[in-house]
């Protein structure tokens, strides 16, 4: 699935820029009884491409619902790209310690929950999974309609340890900055332990392309709120049941911390120094 690249970032990516969440896939692997669709290939040579295009050093894989609780592919393309990689697998609560041990050697750091239809890990695990990764030094990456952060406040707020939050949010109709469930990331990112990736507005934004101004208004409070808990990811390669016209830019994705982050120094926070904290490089 080779990049189309259009033209170059504006933005200069620092040093140690990395892009905290995409996805590989290769027809090698068995698609999971449980995957919605099957992207069509997207391996290494592809995204290194893309990567040195825009200026990225670092790369954290996420396991993609397609595969389930199949980690290989994630953990394959993550030794290929070498000690500039790590991975987000999916476990469940039954894992052993040894198998944390050998997920944490192939350079895991975290279990993705994708409360999203696709998705192979549910609510009622989710406690007892962040209790059995902490002595691994491991958080949850959660994804989930953030209209439902109300009813799920108290269960989030439980959790030990550190929390990643997906897509902005992802508020599947984007909100007004001051509507209570926006509000209550807001409070969860000043905990101190959340963690919040800038990523993919194309999936939820009403009004487009080029500053997807509606999810723009939400990423820019969540900057100002904790500048030191924000990531950015590419999200390549943008996975669809359908063909997405145009396709997505990876140059203007990057772009955007243009607009939503107001100087160099917080966008080198948001691209380098904070992934590198998160994920230990």
């Amino acid at each position: 699935m080779p990049p189309a690249f259009t033209s170059r970032p504006r933005l200069k990516a620092p040093a140690g820029t990395c892009d905290t969440a995409m996805h590989f896939y290769n027809n090698r692997y068995p698609s999971a009884p449980t995957a919605l669709f099957t992207p069509p290939n997207a391996w290494v040579d592809d995204y290194l491409r893309m990567r040195e295009w825009i200026g990225i050093e670092r790369t954290i894989v996420v396991q993609p619902t397609v595969y389930g609780f199949d980690n290989r592919c994630t953990l394959e393309a993550v030794a290929a790209l070498g000690k500039r990689a790590r991975a987000i697998v999916v476990v469940d609560e039954t894992v052993s310690d040894a198998e944390l041990e050998r997920l944490t050697a192939a350079g895991a750091r975290g279990v993705r929950f994708q409360m999203f239809p696709g998705g192979v890990l549910s609510w009622e695990v989710i406690e007892t999974v962040a209790a059995r990764i902490q002595p691994f030094g491991w958080h949850i990456q959660l994804q989930l309609d953030g209209r439902l952060l109300p009813e799920r406040e108290a269960l989030i707020r439980r959790l030990p340890g550190t929390l990643v939050i997906d897509h902005t949010g992802k508020f599947i109709e984007p909100v007004a900055v001051d509507d209570p469930a926006f509000r209550i990331l807001l409070d969860l990112v000043g905990n101190g332990r959340t963690w919040v990736k800038l990523a993919a507005p194309y999936e939820t934004s009403k009004v487009g392309r080029p500053l997807y101004d509606d999810v723009g208004a939400l990423a820019k409070a969540l900057v100002k709120a904790a500048p030191d808990r924000m990531l950015w990811a590419s999200n390549w390669p943008h996975p669809s049941p359908t063909l997405r016209v145009p396709p997505i830019d990876e140059a203007e994705l990057l772009d955007l911390l243009l607009d939503w982050a107001p100087d160099d120094t917080t966008r080198r926070k948001i691209l380098s120094d904070n992934p590198a904290k998160l994920y230990g490089f």
